[in-house]
């Protein structure tokens, strides 16, 4: 079933968090998801990341209050460096990021399925696809700038795209893809791959 909940047009700022934030965004998700995942469960924190407003306000209370794209690399590189300590506990693994963290994906998820037993050439299919799809078809006018994909250790996961405008005005727009669920939600996508 297709449903829309919403969309959200960010505007692009430059700059970077003050490392203080990034530990305290990096600790309080942790946190938050340590509470998500043992009171609801792995599937729900990723059908909840895949949720544009969910992911907006969950960075808002990790601290990163600014009204930009910021917040997806800032809430993404924050989780990456707060659950890979966990990851065993938690069965939750945050692959990629922005730029040159972007295409190490199938080389972190290949390390996942060896960790594992998931099927990590899968996985990689999923979200070379997936980063395909946005860039080149989905988000027509946008280039690719990040790419964040969650696994749990039973192979279910999430990818968050970010990309930015490549003529006009600086802004940014997302996309998710889920394993979970298929929606639309205006400018941020999420759709089954898999």
């Amino acid at each position: 079933m297709t449903r829309r909940t919403g969309s959200a047009d960010l505007p692009l700022h430059g700059g970077r968090v003050p490392p203080w934030l990034a530990e305290r965004m990096a600790s309080l998700g942790t946190i938050i998801t340590q509470a998500v995942v043992h009171h609801y469960g792995r599937d729900e924190f990723l059908q909840r990341l895949s949720h544009p407003f969910w992911f907006q306000s969950f960075g808002a209370v990790m601290g990163m209050d600014w009204h930009s794209s910021g917040i997806t690399t800032s809430v993404i590189g924050a989780l990456k460096r707060g659950l890979t300590p966990l990851q065993g506990e938690l069965g939750i693994y945050v692959c990629g990021g922005r730029g040159k963290h972007s295409r190490r994906t199938p080389d972190e998820l290949t390390a996942i399925g060896e960790r594992t037993g998931i099927d990590s050439q899968a996985l990689t299919r999923a979200s070379r696809l997936v980063a395909k799809v946005d860039s080149a078809a989905v988000q027509d006018g946008f280039e690719l700038y990040l790419h964040g994909f969650f696994v749990t250790n039973d192979g279910k996961w999430t990818v968050s795209d970010r990309h930015v405008a490549i003529t006009g005005i600086p802004k940014a727009c997302a996309a998710s893809s889920t394993s979970l669920t298929v929606r639309l939600m205006g400018r941020r996508k999420v759709r089954s791959l898999i």
